[in-house]
């Protein structure tokens, strides 16, 4: 695993069965929207052995009938969405700033939990993606920088914490600190407001 450049990293390893889940999703996902998976598949990604219940991801706001589009796109491939059958019901969930969340049907676990990026920071996240080349395919990530900031100073579990330490050490000579503190204190700000 190696950065190429700046905004292109290189996973040589096997594909998993989540990787292919995750691979076929968002090979949906594409055609109707731009995407940027966040938080804990990152790390698995970048070669992290856990598990995940979910991988989270934000879209950019769609118009409802490019919402039911996806919708009906990923129902067509074999998903199902754990939240309602109703695609009004469900772009209501996500202008009410809700995730919604997909999975093979028949399956619960894993589940791709899919948001709008509204809030300035999650719109942000867009700006600095990585693409990372696998064997199966491209994935979008948001960068390292912001996955250490947003692991260690938002979300603060355990599993966060083990998640960004993981990255910081694979990533040690390609990691911006500057800009892990600048999302440090875009995160305390926004908390605070």
């Amino acid at each position: 695993m190696k950065f190429l450049n700046k905004e292109t990293i290189k996973v040589d390893r096997e594909l998993n069965d989540l990787d292919r889940f995750v691979l076929d999703f968002i090979n949906i996902l594409e055609k109707h929207t731009d995407y940027v998976i966040i938080s804990g598949y990152v790390s698995i990604l970048l070669g992290r052995a856990r598990g995940t219940e979910d991988i989270d991801v934000f879209i950019k706001e769609l118009s409802k009938n490019k919402f039911v589009g996806l919708y009906n796109a990923l129902k067509k491939s074999g998903y199902w969405c754990l939240n309602s059958k109703n695609s009004d019901e469900l772009y209501g969930y996500l202008n009410d700033d809700l995730a919604i969340r997909f999975a093979l049907k028949d399956e619960t676990i894993p589940n791709f939990e899919v948001k709008f990026a509204r809030k300035k920071l999650s719109k942000d996240s867009f700006n600095e993606r990585i693409n990372v080349i696998t064997k199966g395919g491209n994935i979008i990530i948001s960068s390292l920088e912001r996955q250490i900031a947003f692991k260690r100073y938002y979300l603060k579990s355990d599993k966060d914490l083990e998640d960004a330490k993981h990255i910081e050490e694979v990533f040690k000579k390609d990691i911006d600190r500057k800009k892990i503190n600048i999302y440090k204190d875009m995160i305390i700000k926004d908390e605070k407001s």
